[in-house]
């Protein structure tokens, strides 16, 4: 018992720099965020003025029409860009996992890992070619029915900008769970006379659900809180949430209203996260 007690504070002392490291770096930064939200914020001032008294103006702002449609548009992309680049990374990571020579399956790793580390400005403006009017910008506006001008090819170019970074990521997180799975399963069911696709989706799928989950949450994240790819990409057309922060505290100098801005912003991502991490718990438990 005495071991014990000594192996236990050994283990906290150790966990301690760590503690201490996201104190500073994370936690304490973001109660300073919380506390300018509350400040009231005056014109012509650069942030709050020294002083200033605690409101919940900058909250009651966030009720408005038009910073409900950038939260909407946010969401909204980030969810349909993550839906997209799980369907195009789940084959790609299962085709990686079950490769059986050992040297393609680490050139595919490294591929995949060059990709994920490949610079955000190199991504988004190879992107912007490829969709605008030099690239096959005009072919896809016409397959879609859009003109290249309007709102709705700039949504569709930032879906594209996401996925040049989803698909990766996504693929990279998924390699895992797939790898885990016992591929004899597959090859039972097909023996007892199941389709490929059927095998693949009452065992492989729902044996690779919690990879599958991870991947979708961390895509997710990524996507809503992405500033360079709608920047560029969006065109001033549409913009995201991460923007109008930027917006804020960059060019007005309102850091009250960019701070409530990143409040609700990471507090409407934690309840999704949350939310879809309840839902499937509770699925798999039952």
């Amino acid at each position: 018992m005495v071991g014990s007690g000594v192996s236990v504070r050994r283990d906290g002392g150790l966990v301690l720099p760590a503690v201490a490291v996201v104190a500073v770096l994370l936690i304490a930064p973001l109660l300073l965020v919380g506390d300018e939200s509350l400040r009231l914020f005056v014109p012509g001032h650069v942030g709050s003025v020294h002083g200033a008294p605690l409101t919940l103006q900058n909250y009651v702002e966030l009720v408005r029409p038009a910073y409900a449609r950038y939260f909407a548009d946010t969401f909204r992309i980030s969810f349909i860009a993550t839906l997209i680049a799980l369907l195009l990374a789940y084959p790609i990571g299962y085709r990686v996992a079950r490769e059986a020579r050992p040297r393609v399956r680490r050139a595919w790793i490294a591929f995949l890992v060059v990709m994920l580390f490949l610079s955000i400005l190199i991504r988004v403006y190879s992107v912007s070619l490829a969709v605008g009017p030099a690239g096959f910008g005009r072919g896809l506006a016409e397959l879609f029915g859009l003109s290249l001008n309007s709102r709705g090819y700039a949504e569709l170019s930032i879906v594209f900008g996401l996925l040049h970074c989803l698909v990766p990521m996504a693929a990279i997180v998924l390699l895992a769970p797939l790898q885990a799975l016992n591929p004899r399963l597959v090859e039972a069911a097909q023996a007892l006379g199941a389709p490929t696709w059927k095998a693949h989706a009452t065992i492989t799928l729902p044996l690779s659900a919690r990879g599958v989950l991870a991947a979708f949450m961390l895509c997710f994240t990524f996507s809503i809180s992405a500033f360079v790819i709608p920047l560029v990409l969006g065109k001033g057309r549409v913009l995201f949430v991460s923007n109008l922060i930027y917006s804020r505290f960059g060019e007005i100098g309102n850091y009250p209203g960019g701070a409530a801005l990143s409040i609700a912003l990471l507090t409407l991502s934690l309840i999704v996260v949350y939310a879809l991490g309840r839902a499937a718990g509770s699925r798999w438990e039952k």
